[in-house]
């Protein structure tokens, strides 16, 4: 039944078709179609813009007008049969989610054994990498990104993985890793994800890595934020590092 309602609108001249709305879209209402982002079905957008603060040209804005009216039945039936298109294209160790921009596009990487590791060539020599997934970056990560079901997950600031000396042995071996930086990004959008992933995906333990500075420290308060939201809590462990990649507070709560 179509009504006036909040609906998503794209301007085709502003959009580059940079693919960062279709990943801050929960519902998979957006992808990149002939080189721009366009609405899938009327009736997988809420209205509510959660994309709006990815657009970099602000090519996207709410308005009103008459459309088929948001369906949760269909966004769940949308988002199944994208992921079982996914797999069958991908394989089990890779999902996607439709996007024009490949820093956007869903991987998740197998454990290497410790016979692999001994001969995986690292840069400089080094140990191999504890990544286990792609992409990292907070606005990148959709709250349905399958390698976030049952995970630990490691919320870290941007500068934390420059300044620790060992950071993926020391803080991200074993865990799932999202970065940003909350002074620059839109805290906003990070309470609103970090909400949808705490209230959906049934994580094991949250450790937050976070530098001296005090603009690093918001960060601990998005998290709260965004555990009030979701109505769920999840245990936290909270790691702050000196400039020089010492470990200075550790605390759980």
């Amino acid at each position: 039944m179509k009504i006036v309602r909040k609906i998503i609108e794209i301007d085709e001249e502003l959009c580059n078709g940079c693919g960062q709305c279709v990943t801050d879209c929960a519902e998979g209402s957006l992808r990149i179609i002939d080189g721009k982002a366009r609405l899938v079905s009327d009736n997988l957008c809420d209205g509510l813009g959660a994309c709006l603060g990815a657009c970099p040209t602000g090519a996207l804005r709410i308005v009103e007008r008459e459309a088929e009216d948001f369906s949760e039945e269909a966004v769940h039936a949308f988002l199944a049969s994208q992921k079982n298109q996914g797999e069958q294209r991908q394989g089990p160790q890779t999902g996607t989610r439709p996007s024009g921009c490949p820093s956007a596009q869903l991987q998740s990487f197998a454990p290497l054994s410790n016979c692999q590791s001994a001969n995986t060539p690292t840069a400089m020599g080094g140990a191999a990498s504890a990544l286990s997934h792609w992409p990292v970056q907070i606005r990148l990560v959709p709250p349905t990104a399958p390698f976030l079901q049952n995970a630990d997950l490691l919320v870290a600031a941007d500068c934390a993985a420059v300044s620790a000396p060992n950071f993926h042995g020391d803080f991200l071996t074993g865990k799932v890793v999202m970065m940003g930086c909350p002074k620059f990004d839109d805290a906003k959008s990070y309470v609103q994800r970090f909400a949808e992933i705490i209230r959906t995906c049934n994580l094991k333990s949250l450790t937050i890595l976070i530098m001296e500075v005090p603009c690093c420290a918001s960060m601990v308060g998005i998290i709260k934020e965004a555990m009030e939201l979701a109505g769920k809590s999840v245990p936290v462990e909270q790691i702050t590092l000196s400039r020089q990649g010492e470990v200075l507070a550790l605390s759980n709560w």
